[in-house]
């Protein structure tokens, strides 16, 4: 039997760019990456919108290079 492509999910994990090189990440994304929990970082991104946070609709973007310097310039989160 042949197996068919519905939605297109097997082309768009080819071409997904890696987390460590996107410029933004989902609150559950950037969770993952730098074990840090959901809430906590729900936390951080409405406190420091503009700073390493970016509020697009409904939802947070945490931008990866400037929470990464904010990690390494704070001593805890």
């Amino acid at each position: 039997m042949f197996k068919t492509n519905i939605g297109g999910n097997s082309m768009s994990r080819k071409n997904e760019i890696p987390m460590n090189q996107r410029y933004t990440l989902s609150l559950n994304e950037a969770g993952q990456y730098f074990h840090i929990g959901v809430k906590r970082l729900r936390r951080l991104a409405e406190c420091n919108i503009g700073n390493f946070s970016v509020r697009c609709g409904n939802r947070y973007l945490i931008v990866r290079p400037k929470f990464e310097e904010f990690l390494i310039n704070n001593s805890f989160v």
